[in-house]
């Protein structure tokens, strides 16, 4: 399977730009109460899975009529509906993740949605966080934005410096560089074409990148 998008329960900002993040031939998945931004956009998803404490009696309804696969858990257990989805996620081995609506409302599962991202197991996966004005993903060896000139991005240290650090395209560029957990030497950078690159030595690298337009 080429790419999944998997919908959360947060915010989606502006729902033009979540659409034209997706493609006819994306396998939808929907964690819980994400299943109204699919619905919201006239997606009918693949899956749903979590413990449908956050769904709505319309949309379990809509569910029902059209024969969408549910994966119920209970409501006691020790993973977030989100995690559960980026676990069934990869046992099919996906090239490329794209969570939406992971943003926004609660601070602790906004927190938590990020740190899901750190998991090793996705060393080798393209996944991010997208809702079409933020992209949120980890460098752990050499990323690319693709964007806009002037669009924003912050390269921020998760847990431990991050040594060897070098950018392309963007204003002010690092060359071998090493960004600390308690500084803020990487945030707010600009880009200055379509694609940044971004490549580091050792370490965990938070990028957010920030759509102008």
């Amino acid at each position: 399977m080429n790419r999944i998008v998997i919908f959360a329960n947060g915010n989606l900002p502006d729902l033009d730009k979540a659409r034209a993040i997706l493609r006819p031939d994306d396998f939808i998945l929907c964690a819980d109460g994400g299943t109204r931004h699919a619905l919201g956009l006239g997606l009918t998803p693949n899956l749903v899975i979590g413990d449908m404490d956050s769904i709505e009696s319309h949309e379990w309804k809509h569910l029902e009529n059209t024969g969408v696969p549910v994966e119920l858990f209970p409501h006691d257990k020790n993973e977030t509906d989100l995690e559960l989805a980026i676990n069934k996620a990869l046992e099919v081995k996906p090239m490329r993740v794209i969570i939406l609506a992971a943003l926004g409302g609660r601070m602790d599962h906004t927190l938590a949605n990020i740190s899901l991202l750190a998991d090793p197991r996705l060393a080798s996966v393209d996944i991010r966080l997208d809702d079409g004005v933020e992209e949120i993903l980890f460098c752990r060896d050499q990323v690319q934005v693709h964007g806009s000139s002037g669009d924003f991005v912050s390269l921020i240290p998760w847990g431990s410096p991050v040594r060897g650090v070098q950018t392309e395209n963007l204003k002010w560029q690092l060359t071998n560089e090493i960004l600390y957990v308690e500084k803020t030497r990487g945030v707010s950078n600009e880009m200055t074409d379509k694609t940044a690159s971004v490549k580091i030595g050792s370490g965990l690298l938070l990028v957010v990148h920030t759509r102008i337009s």
